[in-house]
């Protein structure tokens, strides 16, 4: 049927969410069961308990077994190249079903407090979920969605009930449900599946990834998409603007038409550009980056067009764990990174940035405390607790004999840490020398600038390192004096605030001052609004999830560096955040309509 055919006088409304694959699709809804089960609790007696433990590791092999399965049956459909691609995420599910926080503690909570393994698991997933919801970092924040979903499938294992198939989607439609796994995602055919709506998710979950990756238009966190939306409905979903239009008018049906003709327009466009260097017409050249967390996602980053990845995050090696990672399982991860690139490029490995409650389950790690943000995380754990530190930098060290390596500090607020620090990485360096291991004698060793102390002597801190990276996210939300995941306070978070604004120029000009190349790796550099402010900036590199590269690199081929120079000195002269925002975004919509009047 023709997408403005049969138009019925029903009732349209709009749904707010988060666009995490952009695109615009148009299509009849198709409501997939994925509604959370409410596990019943009860009470077990003794003489069931070893029953109960035997059927929570059916339940457990159950979904185990279907994972594979499933990773199996989307192999054999062709998409090989995706699902190579987040492997890893199959994998990481995979290893949730053996891991000793999930399974140990459920079944001794089934034994201890002789309940029903439903109830075991709902309490232990439960708070598992909240220590990740306290994470300052919002990629490892979204990390309990995967919990979420293995605890899910289990708990459809032990209930034994049946649920919609995807397999039973028909050609041409939008999904509907109120979460889908990334597993579910990679099942859904693009030919047969429009885009998706979701009730739950975030914008750096796994199914948001998976949905970029296959090219789906997604907006997730609507909140009410199964509550509001029937089978059968008419829906537009704005990926782009996270917008769910339901049963939507001619009128609204024609412009969002031509919205994605301009949108499908833009993209091929981008691809083209994949290759090309990220220089501006007046020659000025910026390195464009990406942000991983496994080696696995290099792939996608180099299909983006990154020439180097410029942050790869490693506190995922220490979670969901009751030990704590090896020298040798340290070393063979990152020579899996370094090798997943042509030898002339780079990987910065960050070393881990977590709260000493974080890590693994221990009480020499304990730490009460009101705001873990503020506590022992990051260079403060690994110097008070320096064979942690010491184990993963001769990892990183030996990894650093295969490929282009280097090192940088988080949370570094003065040059004692630093040179504390320091000393750690050259005694080693001693040790391998010592033992005849070979490693790169010149690896790069930086610092995160994301404490505004540090940011404040920059100039002394920028004599004693090799590079900087600026860690925007929590030096914005320490310097405004706001938790960004706080909704009360959300609204204050503002990047392009003069003191912000003040501190990045007086930061980078350190940087140059001293000879030392200065990047971005927060969120802001990822933002195609704040591209020319960066770019005025003289940054020499910028790093981002892999789908924001073709765009921001379109900008940057598209402007001077002489226009971006002229923005940033306006802007630097404005007093307050609301006047920069609306200064910003008026010249990004004047000089780049394609992009931003896209917006509707």
């Amino acid at each position: 049927m023709a997408e403005n055919e049969g138009m019925l006088q029903v009732s349209s409304c709009l749904l707010g969410g988060i666009g995490v694959s952009p695109g615009i699709a148009i299509g009849r809804a198709f409501l997939l069961d994925r509604a959370k089960l409410k596990p019943r609790g009860r009470k077990i007696s003794s003489d069931q308990v070893v029953t109960e433990v035997e059927r929570f590791m059916e339940a457990v092999d159950g979904a185990r077994l279907e994972l594979e399965s499933i990773k199996e049956k989307t192999l054999k459909k062709g998409s090989v190249e995706v699902v190579g691609q987040h492997n890893y995420i199959f994998d990481v599910h995979l290893m949730m079903l053996k891991d000793k926080m999930l399974i140990d503690d459920t079944i001794t909570l089934i034994k201890e407090k002789k309940i029903n393994a439903e109830w075991a698991l709902n309490i232990n997933s439960a708070k598992i979920i909240d220590f990740f919801k306290q994470m300052q970092d919002a990629y490892l924040r979204e990390r309990q969605s995967d919990v979420e979903h293995v605890s899910e499938l289990i708990l459809r294992h032990l209930s034994k009930g049946e649920y919609d198939s995807i397999e039973k989607i028909s050609r041409g439609v939008i999904v509907v449900a109120h979460d889908l796994s990334p597993a579910d995602t990679l099942q859904l055919d693009p030919n047969r599946v429009k885009a998706f709506v979701t009730d739950l998710g975030g914008r750096t979950s796994h199914t948001a990834i998976v949905a970029r990756s296959i090219e789906i238009p997604a907006v997730v966190g609507s909140e009410r998409a199964t509550e509001k939306i029937n089978g059968g409905d008419r829906l537009i979903v704005d990926g782009i603007e996270g917008k769910v239009i339901v049963n939507p008018s001619r009128e609204q049906l024609l412009t969002y038409q031509e919205k994605r003709a301009q949108y499908d327009k833009f993209q091929a466009q981008l691809i083209l550009n994949r290759d090309l260097p990220a220089e501006t017409t007046d020659g000025f050249r910026v390195a464009l980056a990406g942000n991983i967390e496994t080696p696995e996602e290099t792939e996608s980053i180099i299909a983006h067009g990154a020439a180097n990845i410029g942050l790869y995050r490693t506190e995922f090696l220490f979670l969901n764990r009751n030990n704590l990672p090896s020298e040798e399982e340290h070393f063979l991860t990152y020579k899996k990174v370094a090798e997943s690139l042509p030898p002339e490029n780079t990987t910065t490995i960050r070393t881990f940035d977590l709260g000493a409650d974080k890590i693994a389950e221990s009480e020499q790690f304990h730490e009460d405390t009101i705001n873990p943000a503020l506590g022992l995380r990051g260079i403060r754990l690994c110097l008070n607790h320096q064979e942690i530190f010491i184990t993963q930098i001769r990892g990183i060290l030996r990894a650093s004999h295969y490929g282009k390596l280097k090192i940088m500090l988080p949370m570094i607020s003065g040059l004692i840490e630093l040179r504390q620090a320091q000393t750690i990485i050259a005694e080693a360096k001693a040790a391998l020398d010592r033992e005849g291991v070979p490693y790169d004698h010149k690896i790069p060793v930086g610092v995160m600038i994301e404490v505004p102390s540090a940011a404040i002597i920059s100039d002394k801190i920028a004599r004693e390192v090799d590079f900087f990276s600026i860690g925007t996210n929590d030096l914005i939300q320490y310097t405004l004096a706001l938790d960004r995941s706080n909704e009360h306070v959300s609204y204050l978070y503002e990047p392009l605030h003069p003191a912000i604004l003040r501190l990045l120029h007086q930061i980078i000009t350190n940087a140059q001052e001293a000879e030392i190349p200065v990047s971005i790796c927060g969120e802001m550099a990822g933002e195609p609004l704040y591209t020319l402010i960066l770019l005025g900036l003289g940054l020499d590199k910028l790093s981002m999830n892999a789908i924001s590269i073709p765009h921001i690199k379109q900008i940057i081929r598209q402007s001077s560096f002489a226009e971006a120079r002229e923005m940033l000195a306006e802007s630097l002269q404005m007093e307050t955040s609301a006047d920069v925002e609306k200064f910003v975004a008026e010249e990004m919509t004047r000089r780049f309509p394609e992009t931003f009047l896209m917006k509707i």
